[in-house]
């Protein structure tokens, strides 16, 4: 991902800029946890700061999706990565973004797993799916200027069906390239035991792995 730069001017700045270290280390360790999967303890982090700081958003945003994260694992964390990815790029929308998919969340919930899902099945085994095929998703990179537009316009409204190998690996290595690494690591698990022995997918997680 890119590195987090803040605005010098507008309130999220503001905000951030009024955070203290420990603050901002207390965060970064609830994160951690978050992303190790122990959502017991980010949830004690998130509730401690929440207590210090009932404003924090970060706060609050990371509570929520720890909360879903217990019954809802791989969803609740492709969500916190594009979270990630919003306030990466300094998206001062990135809260509101986030608040209204958790206010669909059923709905997110589905189209997370069909977008996780399509690409894993073999071809010979795939059913019929109505989606974006991988070579009209390729159309729509070209249309929106770059991957990582295009994806962000379907990932939570539509499927994209990948039945080649080719294109699954090329789908993954878009995905890491453009800073969505915990979505590629689960294509990375499926494709794994579907393509045994194929030396990109290590090459893939080393790039990852920095």
């Amino acid at each position: 991902m890119c590195q987090l730069v803040w605005k010098t001017n507008g309130k999220k700045w503001h905000e951030e800029k009024m955070i203290s270290k420990k603050t901002k280390k207390a965060l970064q360790r609830a994160e951690n946890y978050f992303y190790s999967g122990d959502y017991d303890e980010a949830m004690r982090q998130y509730a401690i700061l929440l207590k210090d700081h009932p404003q924090l958003k970060e706060a609050r945003i990371g509570a929520i999706l720890t909360d879903i994260a217990i019954e809802n694992d791989e969803e609740a964390q492709a969500l916190f990565e594009y979270y990630q990815v919003l306030k990466n790029e300094n998206d001062e929308n990135a809260e509101a973004i986030i608040e209204g998919m958790i206010g669909t969340f059923d709905n997110a919930l589905e189209k997370i797993s069909d977008i996780l899902d399509s690409a894993l099945l073999p071809k010979e085994t795939q059913e019929p799916v109505d989606g974006i095929g991988y070579c009209d998703f390729k159309e729509l990179v070209g249309l929106r200027g770059s991957f990582k537009r295009a994806f962000e316009d379907i990932m939570f409204s539509t499927k994209v069906v990948i039945s080649e190998k080719e294109d699954l690996l090329d789908f993954i290595q878009q995905l890491v390239e453009n800073g969505f690494n915990e979505m590629a690591m689960r294509y990375i698990e499926g494709a794994a035991i579907a393509y045994p022995g194929e030396s990109r997918i290590q090459e893939i997680i080393d790039k990852i792995k920095g």
